[in-house]
């Protein structure tokens, strides 16, 4: 659905306040390839922008959020969902105080190469926003079952957890799948290709300072330049250009919330020219400038005094409540 970007604004229209960033305090890993939260929002709240590398999927529990990806507006209910790909710019506000939501941040190699029915599962990641499945009127309950299955396993975590939570968010986008108009994803029997640009996406998060060439990719994944640009284009959506450019400008963004680094040596860290480089890339993507990113990104956030889901578990679950969203 088109909608007004939100850099974009009306003649004579007041300029939109920048909005607040939250980055999630996790660190995604081969061995920890999965993060997953339930939130309860007590007040309504302006946008924010949500920066990770990691792929998302969102599920309203109750009451109201407004998700924007690019041009395309989400205003969920519960039992909505939305999907957002790899460090792919997004934001969102709460529209109604009390609202909860389940949110998981996972690896593609969380559910590898499964395939629901005759698409794989990442299919429904690549495709253009605008063209990502939503959930229909009917579907809302039994999505909204299966994210408090989710949300049942994450917060406290037992044992064999994240089996739990593959088995039960490859149960949420099947039925999201089988209703789906496939578009410009992938084709009904077409196999997925993620295996064979996992090398390329490894590569790309191991050394993301570095400048990555297109056929040193290709290389890594055994394939010729003009093959892995035609697969990876097919199972991330985007080109591997611009996917390269995200995944720098996460990294950057990572580096202004975790350091007090100048933004000249952050952009030069993140393997980008200089600072204007950054600067203009920023704007571009997230609507804010490094300096103000840095400057609203950290947002007071409040554990529940019951959650056990962040004391001696590691980083990668919880359960928050406060004005934060992911």
């Amino acid at each position: 659905m088109g909608q007004m970007s939100p850099r974009q604004r009306e003649p004579g229209r007041e300029p939109e306040a920048v909005p607040e960033v939250y980055t999630p305090d996790y660190h995604l890993t081969p061995d920890a390839p999965v993060w997953a939260a339930s939130h309860l929002h007590t007040d309504s709240g302006p946008w924010a922008v949500s920066l990770h590398a990691g792929l998302e999927v969102g599920v309203v529990l109750s009451g109201q959020e407004d998700i924007q990806l690019g041009d395309s507006l989400i205003r969920a209910l519960p039992g909505d969902v939305w999907l957002c790909s790899m460090s792919e710019p997004h934001r969102y506000r709460v529209v109604a105080p009390g609202t909860r939501n389940l949110v998981v941040v996972f690896l593609p190699s969380f559910l590898g190469e499964e395939m629901l029915g005759d698409v794989p599962w990442l299919a429904l990641f690549a495709a253009p926003p605008a063209e990502r499945p939503r959930a229909s009127p009917e579907m809302r309950g039994r999505l909204l079952g299966v994210a408090e299955d989710i949300e049942r396993e994450v917060s406290p975590q037992g044992e064999g957890w994240q089996s739990m939570v593959r088995l039960d968010l490859l149960r949420l986008l099947l039925h999201l799948g089988r209703e789906w108009k496939h578009g410009s994803g992938a084709a009904p029997g077409e196999r997925s290709n993620l295996g064979r640009i996992m090398p390329a996406l490894q590569l790309l998060q191991e050394r993301v300072p570095t400048q990555i060439t297109r056929r040193e990719a290709a290389d890594a994944c055994g394939l010729g330049p003009s093959r892995f640009t035609m697969l990876f284009g097919e199972s991330m959506g985007v080109s591997f250009t611009t996917f390269r450019r995200r995944t720098r400008l996460a990294f950057a963004a990572n580096l202004l919330l975790t350091t007090d680094l100048p933004v000249e040596q952050v952009a030069e860290r993140a393997g980008l020219s200089d600072a204007s480089h950054l600067h203009h890339s920023f704007v571009r993507e997230y609507g804010c400038t490094p300096g103000q990113y840095r400057k609203q990104a950290q947002m007071p956030r409040v554990e529940r005094p019951d959650s056990s889901a962040t004391r001696g578990r590691g980083p990668n679950v919880s359960r928050r409540e406060g004005p934060a969203g992911r």
